[in-house]
C-alpha cells in the first residue's frame, strides 16, 4: 500500500510561481514510477507531468513543458512540481500518482492515468488573472 499527500498549492497571480510537493509512504520508493495529473471544475483529470523511478527521463503535457518541470528525490519518497509562468488555465486541483515499476527499463514512464495504482488526495492550485 502507497499513502501519497501533496502539498504546496495556493492562490497565486498569473505569471507566478508554485512548488508542488508530494510525500509517498512507502517502503521502497524507487519500485514506483510517478506522475502529476490534473483536474479542474467541470473537466476531466488529465496528465500534466511524469517522471521514470530513477528520475532521469521525464514527459509532459504539451500544455505545460517548459513552464513545468517534475523531479523526484528517492532518498526522502518524494516527487516534486515545480511550476512557473502560471497562467488562469493551470488552476486545478493537482494530483500525484504513483505506478508500480518494479522490473521497469530505467528510462520507462507511465503516461495513462490506468498505468497509476495509487493516487493522493489532491492539492487545489488557483491562478488569478
Amino acid at each position: 500500500q502507497v499513502q501519497l499527500v501533496e502539498s504546496g498549492g495556493g492562490l497565486v497571480q498569473a505569471g507566478g510561481s508554485l512548488r508542488l510537493s508530494c510525500a509517498a509512504s512507502v517502503r521502497t520508493f524507487s519500485n514506483y514510477a510517478m506522475g502529476w495529473f490534473r483536474q479542474a471544475p467541470g473537466k476531466e483529470r488529465e496528465f500534466v507531468a511524469a517522471n521514470s523511478w530513477t528520475g532521469d527521463t521525464t514527459y509532459y503535457a504539451d500544455s505545460v513543458r517548459g513552464r513545468i518541470t517534475i523531479s523526484r528525490d528517492n532518498a526522502k519518497n518524494a516527487v516534486y512540481l515545480q511550476m512557473n509562468s502560471l497562467k488562469p488555465e493551470d488552476t486545478a486541483v493537482y494530483y500525484c500518482a504513483a505506478a508500480y515499476a518494479l522490473g521497469w527499463a530505467t528510462d520507462r514512464i507511465a503516461k495513462f492515468t490506468p498505468e497509476y495504482r495509487y493516487w493522493g488526495q489532491g492539492t487545489q492550485v488557483t491562478v488569478s488573472s
